[in-house]
């Protein structure tokens, strides 16, 4: 299966620098710390005027707004202002992740602005209802990323899309994911009727005619399931 970097479909762009969760395999700490973006990544800072990149692109286009940040971190003046500049550019979708749902309790009426939570393993599975109660949005999604056992029984009601990723990097006691872990949450994302997207580093624990890489973003199909040969870092 062939792999299409997804910079050609999903651009980074980070209004806020920095997150308070300190996990062990945050990639985002690391880039941090290499370019010396803030002083302090757990510190989480506000840079308003990176919103400005939105206007300089005119085709539709899907825009992560957290790979270096926790949405939970944001200051509620933070959201306010985020959530005011792109409401004026209803072409884009707008990605948010998590992993502290429960901190969270926001409301947005906009159609082109994704939510989600971060489910790495079967203690966290409650932040799926936190996501969905606290937070009121048109569109859920769950990132299973990086899979560090195997989650048992999913409730995926109100989710739009999942994406599954293995953990990266080669630190010590790095986690190695099990074909089974995967294979059950398949199972249950067909039953429930779910798009998913399984990142590219799956590919040595499944093998390319198994991998399953969707994306369900209007400006890609239409509300059509588009299936992309990506890869994407969610952790």
């Amino acid at each position: 299966m062939e792999i299409v970097n997804i910079s050609k479909l999903i651009k980074t762009l980070n209004p806020v620098n920095g997150c308070t969760a300190g996990c062990v395999y945050c990639y985002a700490r690391k880039i941090n710390n290499r370019f010396k973006i803030t002083p302090d990544f757990a510190i989480p800072e506000f840079s308003p005027h990176r919103l400005k990149q939105i206007k300089q692109t005119r085709k539709s286009q899907t825009y992560f707004m957290t790979s270096m940040s926790d949405f939970s971190d944001w200051q509620e003046e933070w959201r306010t202002i985020v959530f005011d500049y792109i409401k004026d550019f209803p072409q884009h979708n707008f990605i948010f992740l998590t992993k502290f749902p429960e901190r969270i309790h926001f409301e947005t009426e906009l159609q082109n602005v994704w939510i989600g939570a971060t489910i790495t393993a079967k203690n966290e599975k409650r932040r799926i209802d936190s996501l969905r109660n606290n937070i009121k949005a048109k569109n859920y999604f769950l990132t299973f990323e990086p899979l560090l056992n195997d989650l048992g029984e999913l409730d995926l009601h109100d989710i739009k899309w999942i994406i599954i990723g293995p953990e990266t990097g080669n630190r010590k006691g790095k986690v190695t994911v099990k074909r089974e872990w995967v294979d059950n949450i398949m199972r249950q994302v067909d039953q429930q009727n779910v798009s998913v997207f399984m990142k590219d580093s799956l590919v040595s624990v499944l093998n390319s005619d198994d991998m399953r890489q969707q994306l369900p973003f209007d400006n890609l199909g239409e509300n059509k399931l588009e299936e992309r040969q990506i890869s994407f870092d969610f952790q």
